[in-house]
């Protein structure tokens, strides 16, 4: 058997006279173990990273091998079955399609036709057929499901229990079983479970796959993977990447294979025109990584999708303000659900500087969520504040002030609704298996729940207003980056215009001091070979008066000039 590519670059629809390359897909992940050890395994990644490829690699290596039979299966087609019966008949019938379709005999002779599939109650049909494989065939058998968190609520937990009672009874010389098994989707077991109820745990239903060995997640694409990758066209076509491009491509994907490949075609087909006498060097990759942002391609639409999810809008939130730390009210299971979907990416210590995965969905999460955020500006507005001579930010942020003033509490009741703190908080109550309505002491601790959450999606309300004003602002006539970690208390933003870049930290009242503050701006323009810094400071009191909180301060500090505005 050959081996499938796990990459291509060109893409659907698009004509270019690039070909097929890959690189080897089962040295991404080593299952050796599991499979010799007898173990069963989850293995959860992001979509569109390889998951498929990689799974039928593994399986056609396995049988190639000898040692054991691999059935590979997927359970896509049950995305939207809900009927408990109807469901394990489905997969049942999947189960059979990938015997017939095997290039393995062994799996053929076994399979049964169309009509005749074996007739048992719902409950065991899952587990007989594993069973019948397992007796029918002359090797031990490994199977690997595939789309395993496609299954709804309901039927989950059946299909789970099934497969951990073959797991407990299997003998060699009597209930036979899969020798190992694993399960593959975007999410870790625990989030299967999640579907179920919040309150599973105490109901016993936190554990229908508690056999399950290790969860194994895919490596991104090294740096040295992608100039492996790229050289193949490099090979093929003649056309160069300069090392520059390789950088670039590795600072905006950071090894995502969608990515990576996206990158290469909009480079290459887009930007170049499919030339391949042209050389792609890393302006040209910068061009590309903005077009993708803007392009807003289908594979972002399952980034819009998990933002509308109140968990994982609440831990983007979080690392959007730059919080010392994730509110209490935020579970280390949320933290991780959205690393486990490729949205996060852990900080060094492991727990504070969390970040977006990637500068390209670092960009896509802010023109996310400031979707609906509609600035109301007229079009042409931000040109009264740039010319050739280069951009008045002073003026800009003064217009922001009046803006703020007169936009931000109507925007904050909008924001709210979207950040689901009623949805919050009506879980937290089913969790606790409590009515706070006669209840002093709940009433009021859910009320100080409340507020926090409150707090938080008013300081991320914030950000993104200021954010989107600039991009409204100064759209088509400035870069704007916006660089933001949990565990940083800050959030910055860098203007570029005209060559010359323009510092903008923004903070919250009270969460540094002063002097802190300043002091961190002070290294911010350090670190943009600027001069001049304007440090944004938000009061997230929405009650005090705004001639209070309105203020404007320009200081020396450290050769540099520094402007504090109060928001």
């Amino acid at each position: 058997m050959t081996t499938r590519p796990t990459r291509r670059f060109n893409t659907v629809g698009v004509c270019d006279p690039l070909k097929h390359f890959m690189l080897p897909a089962l040295p991404r992940l080593d299952v050796t173990d599991m499979v010799e050890g007898e173990f069963y395994f989850v293995i959860h990644a992001p979509r569109q990273s390889g998951k498929t490829t990689y799974l039928t690699a593994l399986r056609d290596k396995i049988n190639e091998d000898g040692k054991y039979y691999a059935l590979y299966c997927s359970l896509e087609a049950l995305d939207d079955v809900t009927d408990v019966e109807t469901a394990m008949t489905s997969i049942l019938n999947q189960i059979n399609l990938s015997l017939k379709r095997s290039e393995i005999d062994a799996f053929v002779r076994i399979s049964f036709p169309d009509d005749s599939l074996p007739q048992s109650d719902f409950s065991i049909k899952i587990n007989k057929m594993l069973n019948y494989i397992s007796v029918n065939i002359d090797k031990d058998l490994v199977v690997f499901f595939d789309e395993a968190d496609c299954l709804a609520p309901g039927p989950l937990v059946p299909f789970l229990r099934q497969i951990r009672q073959g797991y407990n009874e299997r003998n060699p010389s009597a209930a036979k079983f899969p020798r190992s098994l694993s399960l593959i989707g975007m999410r870790d077991i625990r989030d299967y479970i999640a579907q179920v109820s919040p309150d599973s745990e105490s109901r016993g239903l936190a554990s229908p796959f508690n056999i399950k060995k290790e969860s194994l997640t895919l490596n991104n694409f090294t740096r040295d993977e992608i100039l492996a990758l790229y050289g193949q066209h490099t090979a093929e076509t003649g056309q160069a990447f300069e090392p520059a491009a390789i950088d670039r491509a590795w600072h905006w994907t950071e090894g995502q294979p969608w990515l990576v490949n996206a990158l290469a075609d909009e480079a290459i087909v887009r930007q170049l025109g499919s030339d391949c006498s042209r050389t792609v060097s890393g302006s040209v990759i910068d061009l590309a990584a903005h077009d993708l942002i803007l392009r807003n391609d289908t594979h972002f639409d399952s980034l819009r999708a998990r933002l509308d999810e109140p968990r994982v809008r609440r831990v983007m939130e979080a690392v959007l303000i730059g919080a010392g730390s994730y509110p209490a009210e935020l579970s280390g299971d949320d933290r991780q659900y959205a690393i486990d979907l490729g949205l996060l990416k852990k900080g060094q210590d492991g727990r504070l500087g969390d970040r977006p995965a990637n500068p390209i969905y670092q960009e896509v999460i802010l023109r996310l969520l400031t979707t609906g955020l509609d600035t109301g500006l007229p079009d042409g507005f931000g040109r009264k504040w740039m010319d050739e001579a280069g951009l008045d930010m002073d003026g800009l942020l003064k217009d922001f002030q009046v803006y703020w003033r007169e936009n931000s509490t109507l925007m904050a009741n909008k924001y709210a609704k979207k950040s689901s703190l009623v949805t919050s908080i009506g879980k937290a109550l089913e969790k606790a298996d409590v009515t706070v309505d006669n209840n002093a002491i709940w009433r009021d601790l859910f009320d100080d729940i409340k507020k926090t959450l409150t707090d938080q999606a008013n300081e991320a309300l914030a950000h993104l207003v200021l954010y989107a004003f600039l991009q409204s602002v100064l759209n088509g006539g400035a870069d704007i980056k916006m660089e933001y970690a949990l565990g940083r208390t800050r959030v910055d933003i860098c203007v570029t215009y005209k060559g010359r870049r323009y510092p903008v930290e923004v903070k919250i009242k009270g969460v540094k001091t002063r002097a802190e503050s300043i002091k961190q701006l002070s290294g911010y323009v350090d670190k943009c070979w600027a001069s001049e810094g304007w440090l944004v400071v938000f009061d997230k009191d929405f009650g005090k008066p705004w001639d209070r909180k309105l203020s404007w301060e320009t200081m020396g500090h450290e050769d540099k000039t520094i402007h504090v505005v109060g928001c």
